[in-house]
């Protein structure tokens, strides 16, 4: 018998347990033994692990978040650090690691893995920005919640004539702003990756106004700057320690410009972590399973520092060098088909 261990690192997002709970179940063909390391890569190096058998992930499909928590500690960061995590494999006699993260989880993974140590990996991330996989598990979860948010917000704009400005997750990239937009009617529709300004923002909206539609919904993801909207840079005095503005997102300075601008009243919602959060969607849980079992036949190939991902709805896996070469942003097509069916009477 061999001993395996599984591991979730980084931000939690739903499916987590579903590939936790594949892990364990797809072991057993193979006589694999299966210990939950807790709260990502610091329980491997405190040695905080518990045995996985099938009556423990009884019932843990739909929960959303993690069994085993998580943490973002790099084990390369300190010496002592990675020596107490060779130490505690050799301690508990661990053949072979599941890695589930996203970019920062699976870095540390590949510097691990050139180490010698045997592990794969397997993409998570609401933000769906791993190269090499076409989607990562959790990205339908976030964009279900969002959509059904702009749903909910389009009824209340309408009744009161309102503009109403949704801050959703994506610090670099804008796959979830884009998607969650198209699949609720977003007007307008503001990522990282392309830069559009508050003055064209503004016209179109008003555009809307004057043809009778006096109310609109703009999606705008978090990691969105002022400078590429065409705003000032904030006064030294309004940032803290690290020049961010004080506590005012990207999506307050949207909707504040907008009701300047327009005279229009305008509302501001950022979901924030409730898109983290919930039980997975059913797509969800079935990628998060199919990962989780792939990543179990990888061990028993003895196919090591690989990320199984998903190309063209079949399973297979890429070297952890291509997975996290660069960040995955959105298609210049798909953002252009977005910004053609948003808004109407342009």
């Amino acid at each position: 018998m061999k001993r395996i261990g599984v591991l979730t690192g980084g931000g939690d997002c739903p499916g987590l347990n579903a590939v936790i709970r594949a892990v364990v179940r797809a072991g057993v063909p193979y006589d694999f033994e299966t210990l939950g390391i807790r709260n990502g890569w610091q329980g491997l190096i405190d040695g905080d692990v518990e045995p996985l058998t099938d009556f423990s992930v009884s019932g843990i499909l739909p929960k959303g978040g993690t069994i085993l928590g998580t943490s973002r500690t790099n084990p390369l960061a300190k010496t002592t650090d990675f020596q107490k995590l060779k130490t505690n494999l050799k301690k508990f006699d661990i053949h072979a690691l599941v890695i589930i993260g996203g970019d920062g989880t699976l870095s540390a993974a590949r510097d691990v893995a050139a180490q010698g140590i045997h592990l794969v990996g397997v993409p998570k991330t609401i933000d769906n920005d791993i190269s090499g996989t076409d989607m990562t598990f959790g990205f339908d979860t976030a964009v279900a919640t969002v959509t059904e948010a702009i749903d909910r917000l389009h009824t209340t704009a309408e009744s009161h004539h309102r503009i109403i400005v949704v801050e959703v997750m994506g610090r670099n990239v804008g796959w979830i702003a884009v998607t969650a937009g198209i699949a609720g009617g977003a007007d307008e529709i503001l990522i990282p990756e392309f830069h559009t300004t508050m003055d064209e923002v503004c016209e179109n909206l008003m555009t809307r106004y004057r043809s009778g539609k006096k109310f609109s919904i703009v999606a705008v993801a978090e990691g969105v700057k002022r400078e590429t909207l065409g705003l000032p840079m904030v006064p030294a005095g309004l940032q803290d320690e690290c020049g961010h503005e004080k506590f005012v997102g990207i999506g307050n300075i949207v909707g504040k410009e907008i009701e300047s601008r327009l005279g229009v009243e305008t509302r501001v919602t950022i979901l924030g972590h409730v898109q983290r959060g919930g039980s997975p969607t059913a797509f969800d849980r079935v990628l998060a399973t199919r990962y989780g079992v792939a990543a179990t036949h990888l061990i028993h190939a003895g196919e090591f520092g690989r990320m199984v991902a998903l190309r063209c709805n079949e399973i297979t896996s890429i070297s952890l060098e291509e997975a996290v070469a660069h960040t995955k942003t959105v298609d210049p097509d798909f953002f252009m088909m977005a910004k053609s069916v948003i808004g109407g009477l342009r």
